[in-house]
């Protein structure tokens, strides 16, 4: 069975901190290791520059969180490992998917959509303020899933959208030029850990309430007796729940340890006592991987040969893949296609198609339509787009020998009822639109 293509970008416009070690790092680097995936981290240097105009601050971000995954046990010999800018394929593949992406569902984006209320609330221009950049963002991350085709992406659920427009652009490009994209699929980590900041907020670098991951020694420590704490007195219980300084120490313990940390807040343990037990489980845990990153950090050459083997490596995939894309779309070499290239365009046109979408439900469909368009098959809804998708890849191997009608219940591959046929149309239409699929295949 092939493996299952996983990516994970990061953004460098920041130094990595205790949220990010728990949230995202320490997960990723464990799923890395999983037998049957394949795994691409890339540091979006690119994306970066959307937000942050401070060159040096970029250059920083980038050695820091490098050299923060490296050290947290991420091996490049066994990932793909690499940074965005180093891989040219992915500026021209935007391009490509920009071509395709309707401005309409650019409209809709989050981030887009939230810096517009902002200026529409303080009375501005909408657009004030508002680069080309931030506008096309959702094209660019497409772009980074969809040229290595990613069939899983690790998100937070206010990502899903991100997901589900590489999904559209994808869809729109395979039925104009075929079919070249895999379609992705978002993955929701319900538990994943998100950590309180200082404040007792989420820890994030726009709160300022953040805990550098591999801040020495006496500024973790500075750090943690600043967490916020209420003023119960030593010998008074105290809650659990709601506790920055449990949630914390919850995320870097065992399950016996942090057992042992509850039973000593109702009995109660005096605050200081606790934060320095916070320290010390945090020190335990923290300083081996210091010790690698500042090691790493002092040889930033090493860094820099590990980033570009990275990216030779990535280009190894992208590179075929552009050209592919390239010819797909007409910029070929006019010694290989005659100009006119019309016949050989419309018999690829000419061809019936699968489109995939998702109704309102949530729930993932696909249709089967002729070379003019006109539906022939519609399906039933499926949970996941790769269930519709495996269904679709069977249609296409031996739909047009296993199908049958069944009236008033629907169309049936072998047992498994799929569907049924768009109004007006036969069996006999279905069967024949998959045979010259089967051809073309």
């Amino acid at each position: 069975m092939p493996a299952t293509r996983v990516l994970t970008g990061i953004t460098t416009s920041g130094t990595p901190h205790l949220g990010n070690y728990a949230g995202a790092i320490r997960p990723a680097v464990a799923a890395s290791r999983r037998p049957g995936v394949e795994s691409f981290y890339f540091l979006a240097d690119y994306h970066a520059l959307i937000k942050c105009q401070d060159p040096a601050r970029v250059q920083r971000s980038t050695l820091e969180i490098a050299a923060s995954w490296l050290a947290c046990g991420l091996d490049p010999d066994t990932v793909w490992f690499y940074r965005q800018s180093d891989i040219p394929e992915i500026p021209e593949l935007t391009w490509l998917l920009s071509c395709v992406a309707g401005k309409g569902i650019l409209n809709r984006a989050h981030a887009y959509k939230a810096a517009v209320d902002r200026n529409v609330e303080a009375g501005e221009d909408p657009d004030a303020g508002v680069t080309a950049g931030l506008f096309m963002y959702p094209v660019l991350m497409a772009a980074d899933i969809l040229m290595f085709k990613t069939q899983l992406v690790p998100v937070g659920r206010d990502q899903i959208q991100h997901i589900e427009m590489a999904r559209d652009f994808a869809a729109r490009f395979n039925h104009l030029y075929g079919e070249h994209f895999v379609l992705p699929e978002a993955v929701i980590e319900e538990s994943v850990a998100t950590l309180p900041g200082l404040d007792g907020r989420k820890m994030s670098k726009s709160y300022d309430n953040t805990i550098p991951l591999f801040a020495p020694p006496a500024e973790l420590k500075k750090l943690v007796f600043s967490v916020l704490t209420d003023s119960r007195a030593p010998g008074e219980p105290k809650d659990t729940e709601g506790s920055a300084l449990f949630q914390l120490y919850q995320a870097f313990a065992t399950p016996e340890e942090t057992a042992e940390f509850a039973a000593a807040f109702a009995a109660g343990i005096a605050w200081g006592e606790a934060k320095q037990a916070l320290y010390e489980r945090l020190e335990a845990e923290l300083a081996p991987l210091r010790d690698k990153y500042e090691a790493l950090m002092a040889r930033p050459g090493d860094i820099e040969d590990i980033l570009r083997a990275g990216a030779a490596k990535a280009r190894a995939l992208a590179t075929p893949f552009m050209a592919e894309l390239r010819a797909a779309v007409g910029l070929r070499d006019l010694r290989s296609t005659p100009a006119s290239g019309g016949k050989a365009a419309k018999a690829k046109a000419a061809l019936p198609q699968f489109k995939q979408y998702r109704e309102k439900d949530g729930r993932f469909h696909f249709k089967l339509v002729d070379a003019d368009g006109r539906e022939l098959l519609v399906s039933t809804g499926h949970e996941s787009p790769r269930e519709a998708g495996s269904l679709v890849a069977r249609l296409k191997q031996e739909g047009a020998g296993l199908l049958r009608h069944v009236e008033g219940v629907g169309v049936h591959l072998g047992e498994k009822l799929i569907g049924d046929l768009a109004e007006g149309v036969v069996l006999e239409q279905v069967v024949e639109a998959l045979a010259r699929l089967a051809e073309d295949a």
